[in-house]
């Protein structure tokens, strides 16, 4: 059924359920995505010398979308407050090691990702996102053009 909008208010609340969705489905691969580069930092080592927690494999967190003003926003963050398992390291100094693709402040010389720019390389850089947004607003009934 058509909705009359006569004002861009009507407009902005009748996009937002959209928006919210959209978004949703774009934060859900920023955040799977993440935790795909976590698990390859993990298989890059076995440590012979310690015993895993296994806390930085688990910090990878999405938050809902919402509506802010005429925005939808949404998080997709490593908790580094939440690893605190890590001798002489805080969790921040752990997640800046593991995008240096280091263990511990080690080359261990394997393939070890660099876990948050591979992520932001394979999502938002080479425009899957982007391009996932598009074809969320093409379901949805939208016009779309590059």
């Amino acid at each position: 059924m058509a909705k009359h909008i006569k004002n861009m208010d009507e407009l902005a609340k009748a996009l937002q359920p959209v928006m919210l969705g959209m978004v949703d489905e774009l934060a859900e691969r920023v955040y799977e995505t993440l935790n795909y580069f976590l698990q390859e930092y993990y298989n890059s080592y076995d440590p012979k010398s310690y015993r895993r927690q296994y806390d930085f494999l688990r910090s990878a967190v999405k938050v809902k979308p919402k509506a802010v003003g005429n925005k939808v926003i949404a998080s997709v963050y490593i908790d580094t407050d939440a690893m605190d398992n890590h001798y002489n390291a805080l969790g921040f100094q752990v997640a800046t090691w593991a995008n240096q693709g280091l263990h511990g402040g080690l080359d261990v010389g394997s393939n070890t990702p660099h876990v948050w720019d591979d992520t932001m390389k394979t999502t938002i850089e080479n425009g899957e996102l982007l391009k996932l947004a598009m074809d969320y607003l093409k379901k949805k009934g939208f016009s779309v053009r590059k």
